[in-house]
């Protein structure tokens, strides 16, 4: 057996443990060869591969195995990986900061800052804990971002910007570090069919943005953009389990018309910036009636150095 120490001792864990190699060996052989008697767990795991069989292998090889202990709040830990394994789709979390007043920005544009430093230092644990980003090609021709996360030592999520037309300037930092920081441009398909002129500086521009490490990725439009529900499911392919959006108004509005928001986080901020013309969280055409709303339940409050972070996650009722 391995560690003397471990002889007899209880084991607690928030999932079910694998019984089938992958990137790892399995955990149910090394919980028997470290000789632990007995098994306290959270949640079933839902993945076909495991669902149960972790369970079975333990008891078969007698140890003690306890299930569902404190399972709502371990499902709660595993969101992410419960949605990615029953469906193949990314997890998606819109998040905005915005005033009292609904206002993402002021009537100018300008949006440094709406929420305090501390809510913008959580936020930022968001990109360390997903494993994309997405934005519209509009916030990248307003704000020239990063969309990098800026914790010591924290985890950058791949870069997604939907660009239906391929507008993105060469010069702009996402380019300019796509060598660095995996980039994936989503484009129309109706790129492919440009007049020959056309698409002679579409093809160059191609290979510019391939060549400097963006990847491209061609997706069916629909009304003129990228159809969302077909970009979700390519990432989803492409082992993304996990997005948070950061696009503006109609990038978010599009976002919630096709379905794919799983859980919505805000940062509500003590300021009133006022102006019709300001920038909502949700633009686009908007709904007729309030009834046709999508349904969210709010998760968690948490007071920030006086900012409010609310996250919802979506009803499924």
């Amino acid at each position: 057996l391995g560690n003397w120490r471990l002889l007899r001792s209880t084991l607690y864990v928030t999932l079910e443990p694998c019984c089938h190699y992958g990137k790892q060996p399995p955990c149910v052989e090394a919980i028997v060869e470290q000789g632990i008697k007995r098994v306290f767990v959270g949640s079933d795991d839902p993945n076909a591969l495991v669902s149960g069989k972790g369970y079975k292998y333990l008891r078969e090889h007698g140890i003690e195995v306890h299930t569902h202990i404190l399972k709502d709040e371990c499902d709660a830990l595993n969101d992410i990986f419960f949605h990615y394994i029953t469906t193949g789709l990314p997890y998606v979390v819109m998040k905005y900061a915005m005033t009292l007043d609904g206002k993402i920005a002021a009537y100018t544009g300008l949006s440094k800052w709406i929420s305090n430093e501390t809510s913008r230092h959580d936020s930022q644990k968001l990109r360390n804990r997903l494993s994309g980003i997405m934005v519209g090609i509009g916030t990248v021709l307003k704000d020239d971002p990063m969309l990098t996360c800026r914790l010591e030592d924290g985890h950058n999520p791949t870069r997604i910007i939907c660009d239906t037309h391929m507008r993105i300037p060469l010069d702009s930092h996402i380019v300019k570090t796509a060598q660095e920081v995996p980039t994936i441009l989503a484009v129309g398909k109706s790129m492919e069919d440009e007049s020959s002129h056309a698409e002679i500086e579409t093809e160059t521009k191609k290979s510019e943005l391939t060549s400097r490490g963006v990847e491209l990725l061609y997706v069916d439009e629909q009304d003129g953009h990228i159809d969302l529900g077909k970009l979700i499911k390519a990432l989803g392919d492409k082992k993304i389990d996990s997005i948070i959006l950061e696009g503006g108004g109609e990038l978010n509005y599009a976002a919630l018309s096709a379905g794919i928001v799983d859980e919505i986080i805000i940062y509500l901020a003590p300021k009133l910036l006022g102006g019709v013309t300001a920038p909502t969280p949700v633009g686009g055409t908007g709904l007729t009636e309030p009834s046709l709303s999508p349904h969210f339940k709010l998760a968690e409050t948490t007071v920030l150095d006086g900012d409010i972070k609310l996250r919802y996650i979506k009803d499924s009722k």
